[in-house]
């Protein structure tokens, strides 16, 4: 299976490729790698950065993918009952978009949960299969089966997952290594008790290479009897991502594993991607990662989630310091109960690792003061059981110190939800948004205020993925003229002209520009120069009525108002920043004297939220 099109990406360049440099080379694709077994093109984080940063749809990236290629299976990675999500959601939501998704083009669903939790799992493949879906149920691999003293995920705990998951009745059984951990020696020893136990089910091995050992474990997968493993075009191969395609096909010619695809055509297709790539520079893991690093295997960090954590750390101001998180995404695994970590869970231990290095904490520095810390919301919803139940168990006296008296989750967690009215969704964003279609509702169900920000901005500024992509990211110069086709037959011809220096009353700069030859002028919001010099104060250190920021971000809610008396530990305000909130709870007991912050404002580390009395 070629991962270029989504985890290759996703993994390398914090899955920012745009849908117009995915479907120039889609063509190339359809007509020479017929016989690939899928193409990864879907799912994952694709879905919400799309929405959320490239301002596209990822309905329609599927659906010109499909026109394009129709002749290659298309595989997606749906997070079981989380579906493309973060969170578990009612299971009619991920019914109906499992659904949509085989009406939109997809085929194969690869369906994991990400704590191996089989409840949430089984949810997931029946709402793929049901849809119409081949099922590829996927477990999520941690640890090392050839390492003895490794012993909490062992042999058995693999065999145990797979029978359960032929018994629900998969179509495809997957072994899903996301951070890279497999090595030769355990790839061999996994691969053959699954072929010896469950002879006539295929089996599919998905691995990244951030080590360097993802070929030779991928060669060990195939001649222990895996029928397709997981790999990336050259170009887009290693490190974080998948293993080279290239060196796959080169190492099986002449054997009785010889893939059939001709090498001159992966070196074409890794040219391109070679080209494109460079358009992506600012996205790059490649800023502190120059080589596969072997420290993954203390680590354990996914693939998918490294260059996010990256970028997560840049935006915290932990940009210097992200070897020393990579040191507390290991501290805040143990912490956490040695738990599975992929998507939403491997989320959790990176929120705890930025957490513990912003605040400089160590693992008993953390369990010590548990009862007085404000976590990230994350870790709280993970202890209290929001996204399933770990194996073994959640980490006591760490999960009794954090919740003390707040709510628990039995069970699996959808299964407490009432169903999502779609009708009245409909209904609600129709005001705003009366040429509505049902996809973008189900992407409403899915991610409320993402969609909303996306729906508004597609109708201010049109369907910007039509614009060339280095464009797109940095704009074009001065003097500059460029083409955008904006459908079939009808191209803009644009040449920008100049900028004004001088900002109206309500912020904005007048652009001239030149659209197929005649002059045209637009009124622009300068949103750096319009904004007031504000200097927010800061908490004083030692003041205990002062609660301050424990993070930069944006203030997504204000729970409280001047006046309310809150018990320690309630909830004061709730923080965002780049996918992690985290909710502000009260150091004391009090009275809220004053508040300093309103919805919307962006916030530094340290200033002052509120103060009580």
């Amino acid at each position: 299976m070629d991962t270029t099109f989504r985890d290759a990406h996703q993994s390398l360049l914090a899955t920012r490729v745009r849908t117009r440099d995915i479907l120039n080379i889609s063509p190339f694709v359809a007509h020479t790698f017929n016989n690939l077994y899928s193409l990864e093109n879907w799912g994952g984080a694709t879905f919400d950065v799309s929405l959320r940063f490239l301002h596209e749809c990822p309905w329609e990236r599927l659906e010109e993918m499909r026109k394009i290629i129709p002749n290659i299976p298309f595989q997606m990675l749906l997070r079981g009952a989380n579906a493309v999500g973060y969170t578990n959601y009612p299971d009619n939501v991920v019914y109906k978009f499992c659904e949509l998704s085989v009406k939109t083009g997809m085929d194969i669903f690869r369906v994991f949960d990400s704590l191996n939790y089989l409840p949430n799992l089984i949810l997931g493949m029946e709402a793929a299969g049901k849809a119409g879906g081949v099922v590829e149920a996927a477990i999520s691999y941690t640890g090392d089966v050839s390492d003895p003293s490794r012993t909490k995920y062992d042999l058995k705990y693999y065999t145990n997952l797979a029978d359960e998951l032929v018994k629900a009745g998969t179509h495809v059984l997957c072994i899903k290594d996301m951070a890279g951990l497999l090595k030769p020696a355990a790839a061999t020893l996994l691969v053959k008790a699954l072929r010896d136990k469950h002879p006539d089910v295929p089996i599919h091995i998905h691995t990244h290479d951030t080590s360097g050992a993802g070929v030779a474990s991928m060669l060990a997968c195939a001649h222990a009897g895996a029928d397709v493993v997981d790999v990336a075009v050259d170009s887009m191969s290693g490190m974080t991502s998948q293993p080279s395609m290239g060196a796959m096909v080169a190492s099986l010619q002449g054997t009785p594993a010889d893939t059939g695809l001709d090498l001159k055509n992966v070196s074409a297709y890794s040219a391109y991607w070679e080209q494109t790539r460079q358009m992506y520079a600012p996205f790059e893991c490649t800023t502190t990662m120059k080589s596969g690093n072997a420290d993954v295997y203390l680590n354990e960090i996914p693939g998918g989630q490294y260059t996010n954590l990256q970028f997560q750390a840049y935006s915290l101001g932990l940009g210097d310091m992200f070897e020393d998180v990579k040191k507390a995404y290991r501290e805040a695994n143990l912490l956490l109960g040695d738990i599975i970590k992929v998507t939403p869970s491997s989320k959790v231990v990176g929120d705890l690792a930025q957490f513990m290095v912003q605040n400089s904490l160590n693992s008993e520095d953390v369990m010590a003061r548990a009862e007085e810390l404000s976590f990230p919301k994350s870790v709280v919803e993970f202890l209290q059981g929001a996204i399933g139940e770990p194996y073994q168990g959640f980490p006591e006296p760490l999960r009794s110190k954090v919740l003390k008296d707040m709510p628990r989750v039995s069970g699996r967690p959808g299964a407490s939800l009432a169903p999502l009215d779609f009708n009245k969704l409909k209904t609600e964003l129709q005001e705003q948004h009366p040429h509505l279609s049902d996809r973008d509702v189900m992407s409403a169900a899915l991610y409320p205020s993402v969609t909303k920000d996306f729906l508004n901005f597609r109708e201010v500024f049109g369907p910007v993925d039509k614009i060339d992509t280095r464009i797109f990211l940095v704009g074009p110069k001065v003097g500059e003229e460029f083409e955008v086709t904006i459908e079939k037959g009808k191209t803009l011809g644009i040449k920008t002209l100049a900028i004004a220096e001088d900002l109206t009353p309500s912020g904005e700069r007048e652009v001239f520009f030149e659209l197929n030859g005649q002059l045209r002028s637009v009124f622009i919001k300068d949103k750096e120069a319009s904004k007031e010099l504000h200097i927010h104060p800061k908490a004083e250190k030692g003041n205990k009525d002062q609660v301050g920021a424990p993070m930069p971000g944006s203030v997504m809610e204000v729970r409280v108002k001047v006046g309310d008396t809150v018990e320690k530990g309630a909830a004061l305000v709730v923080l965002s920043a780049m996918k992690m909130e985290m909710v502000v709870q009260a150091p004391r007991a009090g009275k809220v004297k004053s508040i300093d912050v309103a919805v919307g404002n962006k916030l530094e580390g340290d200033d002052l939220l509120l103060t009580l009395e």
